[in-house]
């Protein structure tokens, strides 16, 4: 007779007189149980089905195991679980709770997983915009860069009186030799040096760019691309571009007057406008000087420079003393002084720009925005517009599923740790397919309560 071999036991400190001990020998048990929220999210939006249909596939259809609507909603999923690497995905390949997102619990062929592994998401990502011999899926890039703002439009019930897109630019920092790789003096690193656009939580646009350019360049471009896109639906809209001083360019200035955008960029200090605000440092000087701590005054005047801007404009600056040191800071603008008194336009309209940076820290940190190992720019592009539909639809999920709930403000990272790391038994029979996950789980009542909105949503 064969022999019956004993799965592993990993034996512990006993509990009284109970033995402890461990075995994988679990069966279909999954740690991504939350993930059934990320797939009613995604039949919310239809986002995944909609990233997909940017691919366009050109393989033999009877030999296709793997079709490019499961490997999109693989890749997506993944990201937003932690799963950074296409390497985790020999063993997610197997996860019943992806299948079940899939919608496929077996594979057609003995020799295959339901779900894809590494090699053929790799050639998923190694698309081209056209399809080559030894590449039969390819994308086409215009059509995911118009999905992001889509999606936006599609989250508003009504077009709202006025929105702000923020612009930045931040360092994709580079360890290899990738295609577009340079040196950059203010990060002090080889880097990438993507472009960003948001609109409150809301991803417009993510831009990789080389690194040995101005941060607006392309900037003009996208917006328009994106201005033109929005007034098609929202004409009355009115948009406001805010920036920092890398942003305050004649040629994106310009551009918005021209297209009846507002503006409001920060301005680089130089000794001009330092002298033009010269009396206000003095005052706050004194004021600081009487009071012990930090005082600010703020002017408001017309300036130029000496020759790379096409005529005045609105100036704001903040002449500050903090700890006897002065701080001055400038802003230039569109805004009228009727619509925004200096104070209020700096603090208020400019200063709550920073905001934009938790979001860029949660797509690099949170989703690995910032995963661009591959040899090609178009490689890596398409490796961060991954990454950022995975932002999109961990925001959808936020934005119906949580709102008003303590994590209704949550990041990426606490929701997935909170809501979607959740290990369960996975038990499939003929009539349903029963996740059965952890009953001391402590936010049961956030995820019942996102589960009745998302379905909901999904109709």
């Amino acid at each position: 007779m064969p022999t019956e071999c004993s799965p592993t036991l990993f034996e512990f400190a006993s509990v009284g007189r109970r033995r402890v001990v461990a075995g994988f020998d679990g069966g279909a048990i999954t740690s991504d149980a939350g993930a059934l929220l990320l797939g009613e999210a995604d039949r919310a939006i239809r986002l995944t089905t909609r990233f997909a249909a940017c691919f366009t596939d050109a393989r033999m259809a009877e030999l296709v195991e793997h079709q490019v609507g499961t490997m999109v909603l693989q890749r997506v999923v993944g990201i937003a679980l932690g799963y950074e690497d296409l390497n985790d995905h020999d063993e997610l390949r197997h996860d019943p709770v992806l299948a079940v997102l899939a919608g496929k619990l077996a594979a057609k062929r003995a020799d295959c997983a339901p779900l894809a592994g590494k090699s053929t998401l790799n050639r998923l990502e190694l698309s081209r915009p056209e399809a080559t011999r030894y590449h039969k899926v390819s994308h086409d890039p215009a059509a995911i860069e118009t999905l992001f703002v889509d999606v936006f439009l599609e989250a508003h019930r009504q077009p709202p009186a006025q929105i702000i897109l923020d612009l930045d630019a931040t360092d994709d920092p580079l360890h290899g030799n990738q295609e577009g790789r340079f040196f950059h003096g203010y990060y002090d690193c080889h880097c990438y040096l993507p472009l960003y656009v948001f609109c409150g939580r809301h991803l417009l646009a993510a831009k990789l760019r080389r690194s040995n350019i101005d941060a607006s360049a392309g900037a003009a471009e996208e917006v328009a691309r994106i201005v033109a896109h929005i007034r098609r639906f929202w004409p009355a809209t009115r948009i406001l571009l805010r920036g920092d001083s890398g942003f305050a360019r004649e040629a994106l200035m310009a551009w918005c007057e021209a297209n009846r955008i507002d503006f409001l960029f920060g301005l680089a200090r130089n000794e001009r406008l330092e002298q033009a605000i010269k009396p206000e440092l003095i005052l706050a000087s004194l004021d600081s000087l009487g009071t012990g701590r930090a005082a600010r005054r703020f002017k408001d005047f017309m300036w130029s420079t000496l020759d790379s801007w096409s005529h005045d404009r609105r100036v704001v600056a903040k002449a500050e003393v903090t700890g006897g040191e002065t701080n001055p800071r400038f802003v230039v603008t569109s805004l009228k002084p009727s619509e925004a008194g200096a104070q209020h336009l700096y603090e208020a309209i400019y200063c709550a720009r920073g905001e934009m940076e938790n979001r860029i820290k949660e797509c690099q940190l949170d989703l690995f925005a910032d995963r661009t190992s591959a040899a090609t720019m178009r490689a890596n592009q398409l490796r961060l517009w991954f990454a950022s539909m995975a932002y999109v639809l961990l925001c959808a999920l936020r934005r119906i599923g949580l709102a008003h709930t303590q994590f209704a403000d949550a990041t990426c990272g606490t929701i997935r740790l909170r809501l979607l790391k959740l290990g369960a038994l996975v038990r499939v029979s003929i009539r349903q397919i029963k996740v059965a996950m952890a009953s001391a789980h402590p936010w049961q009542d956030e995820f019942e309560l996102a589960h009745i909105r998302l379905a909901v949503a999904a109709g």
